[in-house]
Parts: structure tokens; sequence; C-alpha cells
């Protein structure tokens, strides 16, 4: 795991504006392991915090790969997630993102069968809801726990799932639990235009961090679940 977070790291302090803590290693001792990291001094957010946030997004969103996925797995939160790299977005988020989980969701006893022809129906609607794009470089776990202020004020982001994908994954995850401010997706959106109903498609795309609950955390996060798929179904 910590091997994985490295590579993702590594990752977006090479191809995106934002601070992100060096890494130095992995250690292994008594049985323990940690990631060993530089230290991010708490300081207070500089006035442009949330618009450099926003414009620093939309820039590492524009860095493309030929494929959605990533050339090696990792994980979100303890959770395993498959990056097998394929041309569509559509396949990509249906068989690495939605299917896992859906499956882990029935093993568990919290889906039921009216749950999964939801799912079929909505899997067969999606190219209504993401626009075609090129795969965007994603942190993959962007909630209000993973972004830090740094020394100079600026914006920090710690703790990504790494992959190349749909930029509603990331904007989806924003808007999911809160904790982010208005102008960082203001100035995001003049960096990076969105569709005119991105807002639809960001609901679509939170479907996968609220699976990721639902089998973390259990059923309390499944009444999410089942109100998007009502409106979209």
């Amino acid at each position: 795991m910590f091997e994985d977070e490295a590579t993702g790291l590594k990752l977006l302090r090479h191809e995106s504006e934002f601070t992100i803590p060096e890494v130095f290693g992995i250690v292994n001792l008594d049985g323990d392991s940690f990631l060993f990291m530089e230290m991010i001094e708490p300081a207070t957010a500089k006035p442009s915090f949330w618009i450099d946030f926003g414009t620093n997004l939309a820039e590492m969103h524009e860095h493309t790969h030929s494929a959605f996925g990533l050339d090696t797995d990792n994980y979100i939160g303890s959770l395993a997630q498959s990056n097998t790299q394929g041309e569509s977005w559509i396949e990509f988020f249906a068989e690495q993102r939605l299917r896992p989980l859906i499956k882990q969701a029935v093993d568990i006893g919290f889906l039921e069968s009216s749950d999964l022809l939801s799912f079929d129906k909505l899997e067969r609607s999606l190219n209504d809801f993401f626009p075609e794009e090129r795969p965007s470089l994603l942190h993959g776990d962007l909630w209000s726990g993973n972004y830090l202020v740094g020394k100079e004020g600026e914006p920090v982001l710690i703790d990504p799932a790494v992959y190349y994908g749909h930029r509603y994954m990331d904007l989806g995850m924003m808007k999911l639990f809160g904790g982010f401010d208005s102008r960082a997706m203001e100035s995001y959106n003049e960096k990076y235009l969105l569709e005119s109903n991105w807002s639809e498609g960001i609901e679509i795309a939170n479907l996968y961090p609220l699976l990721v609950h639902v089998v973390l955390f259990g059923g309390g996060y499944l009444g999410s679940v089942r109100s998007i798929l009502r409106s979209f179904v």
C-alpha cells in the first residue's frame, strides 16, 4: 500500500503545480511499516488559496495519457483499486470502478436485486452523463481531509489514489462531503471549461466513493447510493 501511495505522490509532484510532500522512503521496522516523507508545517491559507487550488486542479487534469487507468493498481482507503487500462472511460468506470464494489456489497449483503437492476439500467445510459474527454490525471480521493495548507499558504495534496480517468471523479468527490470553497470551482471552470450538465455527471461519478463507503463502513451510505439511482434511472 505504501509503495503505491509513494508512486502516486511522486506522479503528482512531477505532473502538477500543487505542493506535494517529498517521499524519502518506506520504512519497515519490527513488523510495522510507514511512509517516511516531508513534513508540511501548519500555516494560514493565503488570500488566493482557493483560486490557486482550482487553477492547479484544472492544470493537473489537463495532463493526459493514452489510456484510462494506470500501469499499476493501488488503493482507495484500504480497498484495492484496479487500474487495468482501457481506451473507453464508460467501460473503465463500469468494469474497474462500479462492478468490483457492487460485487463486494452484494457479497456482504447490502445490495438487493432491485439495486442491481438499477445499476444495469444506469450503465446503459452512462454516455449521457460523461462527455467524451481525454484521460485526466486524477488525485483519486479528493475529499477535504486530503488537502493541507503549505508553509507559504499554498494548497498541498496528500494521500492520493492516482489514475488517469474522467475529471468528474475528482470534482464529484469535492462536492460529496464538502469542505471546498466555491471559488475553487469557479477558477477551475475558468481554466478548464465544464459541460452544461456537469452537475449531473458528478452525481453519477460519486457512486464510486459512496460504494467504497458502503463496503468499508456499512449500509448507512446505501441511502445516498439509492437516491442517485432513483434520480437517474
